[in-house]
């Protein structure tokens, strides 16, 4: 399977700076609702989050490419997949892409660690986690 639809959207003006295209928050605001997104197909899901095992991936370092430009009206689709998993981290790739056209408009890889949230430091991977994100790495 790999790459899981994670997000898709409509760019509102509100989301768009007086250049007239996308703002950058927004590509980034995207990006973290794919996070999410697929990490509750992990079994992390806000349910567990607040009152479970209170874990989650958060994310350590970004490195973006910016493709094309998105402006208001553009239907876009969020494409998460893994790159990579270790023993604390995890690597996600995020892609973007204007609907119409496929054009790939946004890629950001995301390394972020496994957070628990009640001690405040990263922890291990659980292994139902682990084995969850199978589906999702990319070939």
């Amino acid at each position: 399977m790999a790459a899981m639809i994670t997000a898709r959207t409509i760019v509102d003006p509100s989301d768009c700076d007086f250049l007239g295209h996308m703002n950058v928050s927004r590509y980034f605001a995207a990006c973290s609702d794919g996070v999410l997104a697929i990490q509750s197909e992990m079994g992390l899901t806000a349910r567990d989050m607040r009152s479970g095992r209170r874990l989650s991936f958060a994310v350590v370092n970004a490195n973006s490419d910016f493709r094309a430009e998105l402006a208001a009206g553009d239907a876009i689709r969020l494409e998460t997949e893994i790159l990579e998993l270790g023993e604390k981290t995890i690597t996600f790739r995020h892609r973007l892409y204007r609907c119409e056209d496929n054009a790939l408009a946004f890629e950001t890889r995301f390394k972020c660690v496994m957070f628990d949230l009640a001690a405040r430091r990263s922890a291990v991977v659980p292994d139902d986690v682990r084995a969850a994100a199978a589906p999702f790495m990319a070939d």
